[in-house]
């Protein structure tokens, strides 16, 4: 199994893609990157924490490989962008890969270069030591699932899972 933590705006799309991922084992919105030895959403939203809204996801490459994983993320999030996607704007927001070894660091950085060729701005990832992950609250988790009457979840989740599957339908499992 293989854990990453990466960050790329809202951690609700990124989420709601991974859970959908045959291979996938878990998948959980937190906090990563920031200053404070606390955080929580308040905290975060309000960019005096600087972390970003993040994901961990533990997958199992034997179904997923990590460099279809990475691709996908930079596929389903503009990297272009500082301290914003789309709407969401400020640090907590910012497109960032959180590596715990060098192997880790690695992959990243090369999957930043492959995921260059499809961008015609610069890729703005940052790609940091992991220091600490903070789960965000229950209501966070699996947001995507739980809530499909946001406008939120159609309007802006729904496009990356649909663009996600349309590239990497065979990863997708059916949701149930």
């Amino acid at each position: 199994m293989t854990t990453y933590v990466l960050a790329g705006g809202c951690f609700w799309c990124l989420d709601a893609v991974f859970r959908r991922l045959d291979g996938v084992t878990q998948s959980t919105c937190g906090y990563a990157g920031g200053t404070k030895e606390e955080a929580d959403y308040y905290r975060v939203a309000s960019g005096q924490t600087g972390h970003a809204e993040s994901v961990r996801v533990t997958f199992d490459e034997s179904k997923l490989p990590k460099e279809d994983l990475l691709d996908m993320f930079f596929l389903i999030h503009n990297p272009t962008t500082l301290n914003r996607q789309g709407a969401d704007t400020g640090p907590q927001y910012r497109s960032a890969m959180f590596y715990e070894s060098d192997e880790q660091k690695a992959g990243f950085e090369a999957a930043a270069d492959r995921a260059q060729n499809h961008w015609d701005d610069p890729i703005v990832t940052e790609i940091t030591p992991l220091d600490a992950f903070y789960e965000a609250e229950p209501e966070h988790q699996d947001y995507f699932t739980n809530n499909p009457a946001n406008p939120y979840c159609s309007v802006v989740i729904n496009p990356k899972v649909v663009k996600a599957k349309k590239e990497y339908a065979k990863y997708f499992k059916e949701v149930v």
